[in-house]
């Protein structure tokens, strides 16, 4: 995978890739791009520039733990397992850009924007999803023994 041209990082261009609809990556890399510089723009911290904000984001939502289905006799449990560093990443890159979309600003670079700054103070929906699938594994601890 090659490197993205603004910021010469991989994983930008990951991150784009699975933003990206209809094959349309030059549009996608506008509205990241666009979207970085609304953060640029809207930062607090003066030091951190709006890639590391983003990268800080993607972090605070990164689940280490998530429960997958198994069965087990007739009945079904969710067991929690760790994640793989490849799939957090992923997986963290996914609940960013759908929650993305469902936030009410107008244009996509916006949605994105507001999400990273909200994530990057440990705030916002997707990391409330990370949250939430933690709580989830917590939950289902008794049943690990049964992992795979």
């Amino acid at each position: 995978m090659l490197p993205d041209p603004r910021y010469n990082d991989q994983l930008v261009t990951r991150f784009v890739n699975m933003m990206m609809w209809d094959g349309k990556k030059s549009l996608a890399f506008k509205i990241f791009y666009d979207a970085m510089d609304i953060v640029e723009q809207k930062k607090t911290d003066e030091e951190k520039s709006a890639v590391e904000i983003w990268k800080d984001a993607l972090s605070n939502i990164m689940p280490h733990v998530e429960v997958r289905s198994r069965r087990v006799g007739g009945a079904t449990f969710q067991i929690p397992m760790q994640i793989r560093p490849d799939r957090k990443i992923s997986t963290a890159m996914k609940w960013l850009i759908s929650y993305s979309r469902k936030r009410n600003e107008k244009s996509m670079a916006q949605k994105l924007a507001g999400e990273v700054l909200a994530a990057a103070k440990e705030e916002g929906a997707a990391v409330k999803k990370r949250v939430d699938t933690h709580k989830m594994a917590e939950a289902n601890r008794a049943f690990s023994h049964y992992r795979f």
